[in-house]
Formats: structure tokens, sequence, C-alpha cells
């Protein structure tokens, strides 16, 4: 049973950004936007910005489709990559303060009955080194891919193919000692979500739906592909060949990374439910849902961990320093550090900017994933961050 906690209901009503469908509050921002198709060669883009729990401006546009006119809108589903992995940190969070996990859990602890197949080192492993990419186990390498390859001939659901990636992951020497070194690490974060799996009895695709899509009320929220297969539903997603061509991606095998790394990140929604799960977390969860984790949770989830060099690869964490699922990154266009990640499956990209001490939340997802699509993603956040903060 869940535990409503009064302290997180402390709210002033009309804040919430979960209204009637149909009705958006704010102003549109297509016009800004638009310039930003043609510089930095998107197909489509939307975005949102919310200032102390209200929606003040948002807007969808572009073609679903490179080279077609299928106009994307305000809630079409974009996809979240790994922007999916603070969803994951904090049903972490809710399995802690349950009393089902500690942050200083281990392999070892979680998997007693692995622990004789374990690498030196391996068992010691924490959830928290997993959540904050410090684990030192091997990360996005070639074992990783040939695993999820060969899980084609496992036929088990999903909780248990992400069981049996932990039981092949657990034989492999760790690269780095545990919290000494970074990689970012979407093997760690599926055996993260194992984790959760194992002391929750469900798996982590029932739990994102039950924990986070219902009780935030994210209409839109899914797993895998946004696009439904045979449709052009939702902005497909879009690659930049090495001739030049732009080469869209139907909803199919190669659409979206395997739904095994879903703790890591397969998700897809709205810009517009996107805004809502930011601005829960710019005001350090003390506004609606009320009964998700406390403050202090929150505040600890969003703590740094580990000072990082980016990878600069466009979806993963540039330098700055790295909490769980998030980052604090300092721009030249905000006076501080703000909590930032990027995601993308490789053929889309989100970015979401928090201002904690403003409380502001900016949301930007596009259909395609490059570097000049993620430069052209920040600086659609600087503009957007600069305005909102014009009056401050």
């Amino acid at each position: 049973m869940r535990i409503m906690r009064p302290w997180a209901c402390m709210l002033i009503l009309g804040m919430s950004l979960m209204l009637p469908p149909g009705v958006v509050q704010g102003q549109t921002i297509n016009h800004k936007l638009e310039p930003y198709l043609k510089s930095g060669e998107l197909p489509a883009v939307a975005a949102a910005v919310v200032v102390q729990g209200v929606l003040t401006e948002y807007g969808a546009v572009g073609t679903r489709k490179m080279g077609a006119d299928i106009p994307v809108t305000i809630h079409d589903k974009f996809h979240l990559g790994s922007d999916g992995k603070a969803m994951t940190a904090t049903i972490a969070g809710m399995m802690i303060e349950e009393g089902k996990l500690k942050w200083d859990s281990t392999l070892a602890d979680v998997f007693p009955e692995l622990k004789e197949s374990m690498a030196p080192g391996v068992g010691k492993v924490t959830l928290e080194q997993l959540l904050s990419h410090t684990s030192g186990m091997r990360a996005d390498d070639e074992n990783l891919m040939d695993l999820l390859k060969n899980s084609v001939d496992v036929e088990e659901n999903l909780d248990e193919l992400r069981y049996w990636i932990v039981k092949e992951s657990v034989k492999l020497p760790l690269v780095a000692e545990p919290s000494k070194a970074w990689a970012y690490n979407n093997r760690g974060y599926t055996i993260a979500g194992a984790m959760i799996e194992r002391v929750s009895g469900k798996s982590w695709d029932e739990l994102i739906v039950e924990r986070i899509f219902e009780p935030f009320g994210l209409t839109t929220a899914g797993l895998g592909t946004q696009s439904t297969l045979g449709k052009i539903d939702a902005p497909l997603g879009h690659v930049k060949q090495k001739d030049g061509k732009v080469k869209s991606y139907m909803a199919g095998p190669q659409a979206d990374n395997s739904l095994i790394l879903g703790p890591a990140g397969t998700l897809h929604l709205s810009i517009l439910d996107f805004a809502t799960w930011a601005s829960w977390n710019a005001g350090n969860g003390m506004r609606a849902p009320c009964n998700i984790v406390s403050p202090q949770m929150v505040e600890k989830i969003h703590t740094p961990v580990f000072t990082i060099k980016g990878e600069n690869r466009p979806g993963t964490p540039p330098d700055g320093k790295y909490a769980h699922g998030w980052g604090w990154v300092s721009v030249d266009w905000a006076p501080y550090p703000l909590l930032y990640h990027g995601g993308s499956n490789g053929k889309n990209l989100a970015q979401v900017w928090i201002d904690k001490k403003k409380d502001i939340a900016i949301v930007i997802m596009t259909n395609i994933s490059n570097p000049k699509a993620d430069n052209t993603l920040r600086e659609i956040a600087k503009e957007l961050y600069e305005d909102a903060t014009a009056g401050y």
C-alpha cells in the first residue's frame, strides 16, 4: 500500500499541468521554433517552458517525416531516449523509501544465487553506482550488443531477459574500480532495473506505467517506438546518412533500441507530458502528484555523485557533474549550473533543462539525432531560458 505524504500535497490549486484533454494553457512559441527547422536541419521540433508549475510557452513545428507534409502537433509523441533514466531512478527511490532497496544494496545482496558466478568485485557493486554510471562494469560494448542480438533466441518475458542480462554480465571482470571512474552505461541501468524487478515482484515495464505514467497523468507516454506499425501517426525517427541524405524509420525492429533496455530509455511521450514530468522535478517533488517520493528523495536523486568529462555524443551528458539519471551542466547563458539530461536512441533527440532555484523547466524534442541537432536544441534552450528569466 502506498502511503500518502501530506508534505507533498501542500500545493496551490491550478499549478499542476495535468489539465483536461484538449485544454492547454500558456502561449504558443511556434514562431520562435520555426527558424530552427532550417538552421538545424530538423524534420520537426517541439518545446515547452514551465515556470513555477505553470506552462507559459509551448510549440511544435515541422513534419512527422522529412520530405512529407504531415505537420506535427503538441500532442504528438516524441522519443524520450535516456531522459527516461531519471524515471527509473525515481522508481528506485520509491523502492528505497518502501524499504525494499537501499542506495548501497549490492548485486550480491539482490541476486545471492549468482554470487558464485560473479567476477571479483562485481558482487559489491551498488544500486547507487549503477544509477550514477560509476559501477566499473563493462558499458555499451560489443559484448552488450551481442547479448541483445542473442536475446531474440531466448523465449522469456522482458523482466526475465533483463535477469538473463544480469546473469551474463556479472561474469565479466570490472573495467574500473567502482566509484573511481565514470562511464555512460546503459547496461548498468538495465541491471538496476532488474534489481527493482527482483525486489518489487513486478516488471519494470509494469512499474513505469503504474508508478510514473498513471499518477502523473502522462496519457501519451508509452514504451518503444512512438509511431504505430504501418502508420505515420507520430514523428518518425531520422538519421542523416554518410551521403548526406536523411532516412526516416517507420516503426519496426530498427526504429528503436531493444525493449530489454527499457530502464535505460525506451520511452516516448508528448512535449506537454514531458513538461509535466520536468516541472515536478523543478519543484523538487512538491507539486502533484502527491505520493511519489519525498522531497528529500528527489533532492538525493538530483545530488551529484561524480564529476565527468562528457562523451560528446548526442544524448549523453557533456562535462559537468552526474547524479542519478540527471546531470549538472554549466552553460554561458545561465548564472549557475542547471539540472540537465539529454536522450537519444540514435534517431531522435530530447533535452530537459531545469533551473531549480527559479523553478523553471524547459523541455525540447526533435525526431533526428546528430551533433548539429544537439547543438540546435541547445540554442533553443538558451533562447527560451533567457526569455523565461528576463523578468528576474
